[in-house]
């Protein structure tokens, strides 16, 4: 990206349960001056009315530019377009296994696969419980090709009141992972924990 140009993040929206994941790394996007592009999979429209009531057209207006998950032509399809990575938020195990084959169907799965080629950060919030042996073999096969697995678990530490206070940590400690620091983030050290030394 050329110095005028505002940092780009890819943000899908797979099927999984936990969509307000994603709605919120929007939100975080925002907050921090970051140019957001979004993919809605079809079945995380299903999930987002079902869990939020909301429309895709809420999402998509959180977003400053959204692309649909058929239009592999789109911007984030080629590594020439520069991004600081991809967040698929949540991400579901149908999502994350297209990603690891490589065998990609859609915008979401492409955008991943060239992140990946081009050695930018790709994070999955994978939404699965229990796992068995097949999940675990996609996980690490993931992870050697260099991408992220973080499922969004509860940081009791921070002792959240909330279960907004939940999503905003681990949405924030995914961001994190993309050199983007979001203020809801409770600190260890900082904000909860021990003083920092010389405190």
């Amino acid at each position: 990206m050329t110095k005028s140009e505002r940092p780009r993040l890819v943000v899908g929206l797979s099927g999984a349960s936990g969509v307000v994941y994603g709605l919120r790394v929007l939100d975080a996007c925002r907050d921090l001056g970051v140019e957001s592009h979004l993919i809605v999979s079809k079945a995380a429209a299903l999930t987002l009315t079902q869990e939020t009531g909301l429309a895709v057209a809420d999402a998509v207006s959180r977003a400053d530019v959204t692309h649909k998950v058929s239009d592999i032509g789109a911007s984030v399809a080629s590594g020439s377009f520069p991004t600081l990575g991809m967040i698929v938020a949540p991400c579901s195990v149908r999502t994350m296994s297209e990603i690891a084959t490589g065998v990609t169907s859609s915008l979401l799965t492409r955008a991943a696969d060239v992140v990946l080629k081009e050695r930018r950060p790709l994070v999955l919030m994978v939404r699965e419980t229990p796992l068995h042996l097949g999940h675990l073999r996609t996980m690490v096969r993931l992870a050697e090709m260099g991408a992220v697995i973080a499922p969004p678990l509860p940081a009791f530490y921070a002792r959240p009141a909330t279960i907004e206070e939940m999503v905003d940590q681990s949405v924030g400690r995914a961001l994190d992972l993309f050199g983007l620091s979001w203020a809801p983030v409770k600190r260890w050290g900082r904000d909860v924990g021990p003083a920092p030394v010389g405190g």
